[in-house]
């Protein structure tokens, strides 16, 4: 009783205490989110144009992209798959609302007939390979009754082609709107094939030191002010990493090489069964390879025979100049040690033929339009290897233009084969002949004539092969320099770059690395660097050590690059060439206002150049470039005319018109304008989809999920 009554009478401050334990549990869920905007963020994995993305569904469809995709695509790879299409789906599905464009039924059905895509999956198809919407009506069914997650990602799949048949009816019908006048395709013609024949002089910007062109600070955020749209960035991060490696030291390799030799020789072992000593043969004597490899060797006994094409190039000629029997090695072949046992020999067991097949009604590979009989094909035949047989014959083109087999577009070209790979009367042939025979075989697909081109020797090899691994101790002493390079980088007075260099280690920059990347040069895959990089507390300057697979990464954040217009000093390396161009341009200009064209050339100290069949589609200068706005005003100037100073991309030019040759007029130009058409079509679906994302609001929230 004594403790309720205290408690009622401290019941204020018990409400009190509970109160705040509530709130602080509140503030602690706020800040763990991470975001102060509430639910609507925590649950869109986007936001288009005010309208969320849920991050629950959207989960759900990179459940079934994973699938789809297997292991072809990395799981960030699938990820920025589904959140493109749900973002272009969102920006579309707008416009479709706007002007009324729905997809029924029979129009679904009508798009599935017509798109490749599904209009030949089999089990959609009748018995005449034909599209039936039955069959289709009746998958569709069976899955919503048998298979409830089949139907699910059936409805998914239902979803995107709703949406695919609704960007067609909508970019159909913007394509509508798209054409071209004989008079733009006679002009299109006119600059393809109008020729300009000129005489020029360039002084090049290069002939001005970048050193004596002064650019201050002001002039590139002046700049950057004025081509805004060409200066901006995303949110980005640049990081700095020492890599330390898990591989195998020195001395690792060369236990490795030990332990491959001591397998070499016979051994002398105990058998604890007889209680005697017995002699256990090593990888040079040994009478079983097969189950010696299986028990000694990271590789099994392959005993398929090879060319030496197929044989380390670095040891082939060692290893097949081998006796049966005889051993090479140990050698490093990558990252293994090898000894490799020669364990047979077949001369002339590879060889490469050439035939020219000619087919008769009832051989195997006859067409249905061939009607020889098999005595016109033998006669055939026979008059073909009379040809081939001349000292000037190409039984290449002789194949291409008279064989009815599938090597023919290859002169006939069968490549090496081994014993076996043919019917028999081909393969004896081929292997009783020597290199340079040319003879008629019949086989069950009709009449050869059959070219023998080359021979090989082929060798049958077993490798006792050991894998050069990191040992404990290598991997103990490199998380040791690992985690003692970084407290010192973290505790040192020194800089990072310092320290590493100190040490010897390699510092490695990435720059610019975006909110969503997952690769990274030198470390492949590494989304938790990236993570780390973009998280709120991480600070420029931090470091930390992440593990890796193959070792450890010790990363430092060295800068921040906020969404929005580049700094001048960042735009710099981009705007300084270009201020640099416009002041010597301006200097040149200056300099040289009011010259002749030979004036020009001789106070500059250049030669004049020329150039021939100029056109405004390709206006390529020798030793100059591409010069648009030099050949643009070469085309409007009359033959023998000569210009003023002309501003181009590599320096200032002069130019004279030597020769003008205008292309030959045609009757009717529908022909290019038709082609201009049909470029301009073609770019209507990115063209516009790329408007419209340009002008979305969208918010990606990608980055807190992923």
């Amino acid at each position: 009783m004594a403790i309720l009554d205290k408690i009622r009478k401290k019941t204020t401050i018990l409400i009190l205490i509970i109160g705040l334990a509530l709130f602080a549990f509140v503030i602690s869920g706020i800040f763990s989110a991470n975001t102060f905007s509430g639910d609507k963020v925590g649950s869109a994995i986007a936001e288009v144009d005010g309208e969320s993305i849920s991050i629950d569904e959207f989960r759900q469809k990179v459940d079934a992209a994973s699938r789809n995709y297997g292991a072809n695509a990395s799981s960030m790879q699938v990820v920025n798959s589904v959140y493109e299409q749900e973002v272009r789906n969102a920006i579309l599905e707008k416009q479709f609302d706007e002007l009324g464009i729905s997809v029924e039924h029979d129009q679904i059905v009508e798009f599935l007939k017509t798109n490749p895509t599904y209009s030949q999956l089999p089990q959609f198809l009748n018995e005449n390979g034909v599209f039936d919407e039955n069959k289709f009506i009746e998958f569709v069914s069976d899955l919503k009754e048998n298979n409830a997650a089949g139907y699910q990602d059936w409805l998914q799949t239902e979803a995107a082609i709703i949406n695919a048949a609704k960007e067609q009816i909508y970019y159909n019908l913007i394509r509508s709107g798209v054409g071209t006048t004989l008079k733009e395709g006679e002009l299109d013609y006119k600059l393809t094939n109008d020729k300009l024949d000129i005489k020029y002089v360039r002084v090049p910007y290069s002939s001005i030191a970048d050193s004596t062109i002064a650019i201050s600070k002001s002039e590139i955020e002046s700049y950057v002010n004025k081509h805004k749209d060409n200066f901006k960035q995303e949110d980005s991060r640049d990081i700095q990493f020492v890599y330390f490696q898990e591989k195998a030291s020195l001395e690792d390799e060369n236990l490795v090489k030990a332990n491959i030799e001591k397998l070499l020789s016979d051994k002398q072992v105990f058998n604890e069964t007889t209680k005697e000593t017995v002699t256990e043969a090593g990888f040079r004597n040994t009478t079983n390879i097969a189950a010696f490899l299986d028990i000694n060797s990271d590789s099994k006994f392959d005993t398929i025979y090879n060319p030496k094409s197929n044989l380390p190039s670095k040891f082939a000629d060692s290893i097949i100049a081998l006796p049966i029997g005889g051993i090479y090695g140990p050698y490093r072949d990558g990252d293994s040690y090898k000894v490799t046992k020669l364990t047979g020999r077949k001369e002339g067991g590879n060889v490469k033929a050439s035939h020219i097949l000619i087919t008769y009604v009832g051989s195997q590979s006859a067409g249905d339009d061939v009607i020889r009989t098999k005595e016109e094909a033998e006669k055939k035949a026979k008059e073909i290897l009379s040809e081939a047989k001349k000292s000037d014959a190409d039984f290449a083109e002789l194949a291409k233009t008279n064989s009815e087999g599938p090597s023919a577009p290859r002169g006939g070209d069968l490549g090496f084969f081994q014993e076996g790979r043919m019917v028999q009367a081909f393969n004896d042939f081929a292997f009783n002949n020597k290199v340079g025979t040319i003879g008629v075989v019949e086989t069950e697909f009709g009449f050869h004539v059959v070219k023998v081109d080359e021979k090989q020797d082929i060798y049958q090899v077993a490798n006792l092969e050991r894998e050069i691994e990191a040992s404990g101790e290598t991997i103990d002493m490199l998380f040791q320099n690992a985690t003692k390079f970084e407290m010192e980088s973290i505790e040192g007075e020194g800089s990072f770059t310092e320290l590493a260099k100190s040490k010897n280690y390699v510092v490695r920059p990435v720059n610019k690395i975006n909110a969503m990347d997952e690769s990274l040069p030198g470390l492949s895959s590494q989304r938790s660097i990236v993570q780390w990089a973009f998280n709120s507390d991480s600070e420029i300057g931090d470091i930390k050590r992440f593990d890796l697979n193959d070792g450890y990464a010790i990363v430092q954040l060295t800068a921040k690059y906020k969404k929005g217009l580049m700094s001048s000093e960042d735009a710099s390396a981009t705007v300084l060439p270009i201020l640099r161009k416009e002041k010597k341009a301006v200097k040149i200009l200056s300099d040289n206002k009011g010259k002749s064209f030979d004036a020009f050339a001789k106070d500059n100290n250049v030669s004049s150049s020329t150039a021939s069949a100029l056109t405004v589609k390709s206006p390529t200068l020798p030793g100059a470039g591409r010069e648009p706005a030099v050949v643009g005003t070469a085309y409007v100037l009359g033959e023998g005319k000569t210009s003023g100073l002309i501003e181009g991309e590599t320096g200032i030019f002069m130019v004279s018109v030597t020769k003008k040759t205008e292309a030959t007029k045609l009757e009717n130009y529908s022909t290019f304008s038709n082609t201009l058409k049909a470029s301009k079509v073609n770019r209507v679906n990115a063209a516009v989809y790329e408007s419209l994302k340009e002008g979305s609001e969208i918010e990606d929230n990608r980055s807190m999920f992923y």
